[in-house]
């Protein structure tokens, strides 16, 4: 097992049949398969997809779980590993301490977790790492940031979009675990 970590955010209300979702499945598996351990969130949707082409490409799956609304709440049956986080909070620092972040199709949710490393690295809180966003609707997003917020090209630096699933391993670059 790696001792490199990627974290992987992304949507939980996709399915086995959307597109994002074998999108979700070949990241897992090529990040497994560059010898990444992955970890998600652990529960359904992009989760779920990561966990799985990474599990089945024989790679370590972390999973930071949260409680449901009524208690517990089952992760994926690919995780391998489980640290539950008592709430979103903890949950995000755990994935922050990742060595790298990625990003696939997501909400708010991904949204934020990505405002909040992007923000850690700005405010220099964690050392810089690769902090990647998968497909042509975060580069959009990037750009509505760069026209309309206080972002300047040091932060939008911080960022790199790609248009796809290969282009994001390629960005990994040499951060690859040797």
């Amino acid at each position: 097992m790696s001792n490199r970590v990627v974290a992987v955010f992304g949507s939980s209300r996709i399915g086995p049949g959307h597109p994002d979702y074998l999108a979700g499945v070949e990241l897992g598996a090529s990040l497994a398969a560059a010898g990444w351990t992955v970890a998600t969130g652990g529960h359904d949707g992009a989760m779920a997809a990561v966990s799985r082409g990474a599990r089945e490409a024989g790679g370590h799956v972390i999973g930071v779980t949260l409680p449901g609304p009524r208690g517990t709440r089952a992760p994926n049956e690919w995780v391998a590993e489980v640290r539950p986080a008592d709430d979103l909070f903890a949950r995000l620092r755990m994935l922050l301490d990742a060595d790298a972040w990625i990003a696939i199709s997501g909400g708010v949710g991904t949204l934020a977790e990505i405002a909040v490393a992007w923000n850690l690295m700005q405010n220099a809180h964690v050392a810089p790492r690769p902090l990647i966003v998968v497909g042509d609707g975060w580069a959009e997003v990037l750009d509505v940031l760069r026209d309309h917020l206080v972002v300047d090209a040091a932060d939008l630096a911080m960022v790199t979009p790609v248009p796809d699933v290969a282009s994001a391993l390629a960005a990994l670059g040499d951060r690859l675990p040797g």
